[in-house]
């Protein structure tokens, strides 16, 4: 009804894998089923692996564990052989940058480290050494598979793009003792192209610093695993699309002052919650742009707007932006990157009904509300704004598909 003809959704590790090695089929086969009623009514399923979640007993600090990445292959194993016949577009993991971030340097998911970053660069290597696991398991069993891994758009090369350009670099020419070289080279092309636009030519290093990723100015040092897994894997390159997740990339945006009073309340916390992001479609296609190569397709796997609800009491966004503008808005952008010759060939929004959003459910991205009460959820016609944004998704597409671009005016 919303005019979408692709879904995408996360299979849930916890609940298939819920002792080691013990796998719950009737929990595999639900996720199963979920895939083949996409099939059934015309939706092409893209799953991913694991959405930051993974089983408890692994511990909070699994991705720091040595056995992580071949734990995670696995896992991979199991998932792709129940999936494959239904589905043959993959992310294995969501967001390894801010999977990692969020773990040891901010503090958002367990273990709750803050400025532990050592452990954030260990944690980004073992996830991208399973990465390039997971995409060789799902190759062997389904060579015709799109495979990527999903980064968080953070607007610095070495909180995102470095991650894509190491599974790049092999399939250029680019050896193994060439990569640090290169990576720099790739570093400043980049910056060239996206910095200087949004905050002139010198603020991309000190986003870098500030964050603590200096460490990937020496990229062999900073991820070994993965370097070596890269260019030992039989693909030259592991990766067969790029998926960006783009809300507001700009680090500069971030810092807010605690104490501050937004949706009601205070809050204290020196990061923005989800619904003081300040949107950036005016960037996108400068963005997406700087991300394309050698045509490879790229997917936009998430972008969406929240505002939130707070004790049942529904508040409108600081700024005004309601979810019809806002993709509105970014579609435009895309259009005019495809107009520019970027192969962009995907678009999912997130999200397409209110859910869990990193530990709350107050803040909303759905085109569809949810409304929770003790007897259960119901799912709204509208959002949790009262706007029929399904609709107005609905008409963007249909336009769109049928070459009306009067749609976005």
């Amino acid at each position: 009804d919303a005019g979408c003809d692709s879904y995408r959704l996360s299979i849930e590790w916890a609940r298939c894998e819920p002792a080691p090695g013990q796998y719950d089929l009737e929990a595999l086969e639900h996720s199963a089923t979920i895939v083949r009623a996409c099939r059934n009514r015309g939706l092409e399923p893209v799953v991913a692996l694991q959405h930051f979640t993974y089983p408890a007993w692994l511990g909070d600090d699994f991705w720091l564990e040595d056995s992580a990445p071949e734990r995670f292959a696995a896992w991979a194993e199991v998932a792709v052989a129940h999936l494959a016949p239904h589905c043959s577009r993959w992310i294995t993991i969501n967001e390894i940058n801010a999977n990692a971030i969020g773990s040891y340097l901010i503090g958002y998911f367990p273990p709750g480290g803050r400025f532990r970053r050592a452990s954030m660069t260990r944690a980004v290597d073992h996830m991208l050494t399973a990465h390039i696991l997971a995409y060789d398991v799902i190759h062997r069993r389904q060579p015709e598979a799109r495979v990527g891994t999903s980064t968080y758009s953070f607007w610095s090369y070495d909180a995102d793009r470095v991650l894509v350009d190491v599974l790049w670099a092999r399939s250029l020419g680019v050896t193994r003792n060439q990569l640090p070289h290169w990576i720099d080279m790739r570093r400043r092309r980049f910056h060239d192209r996206v910095m200087t636009e949004v905050a002139g030519p010198a603020r991309w290093r000190d986003d870098a610093v500030h964050l603590g990723l200096q460490q990937f100015l020496r990229i062999d040092r900073a991820l070994p695993r993965t370097v070596h897994a890269a260019y030992t894997s039989p693909h030259e390159r592991c990766l067969d699309v790029t998926q960006i997740n783009y809300y507001d990339p700009r680090l500069s945006r971030y810092p807010r002052r605690p104490g501050r009073r937004a949706a009601g309340r205070r809050h204290y916390g020196p990061d923005p919650k989800h619904w003081e992001q300040t949107p950036s479609p005016q960037h996108l296609a400068t963005y997406l742009a700087a991300n394309e190569e050698s045509g490879q397709e790229i997917w936009i796997l998430e972008n969406g707007l929240c505002n939130p609800v707070i004790d049942g009491q529904v508040h409108a966004r600081p700024d005004g932006w309601d979810r019809p503008t806002y993709v509105k808005a970014h579609l435009e952008a895309v259009v005019d990157a495809i107009d520019a010759g970027v192969n962009v060939t995907s678009y999912y929004h997130w999200a397409l009904f209110d859910n869990y959003q990193w530990g709350e459910y107050e803040s909303r991205f759905g085109l569809y509300a949810v409304k929770r009460g003790d007897s259960g959820c119901k799912f709204l016609d509208v959002d949790a704004m009262g706007i029929d944004s399904a609709r107005a998704y609905r008409d963007l597409a249909d336009g769109l598909r049928r070459g009306d671009r009067s749609v976005l005016t």
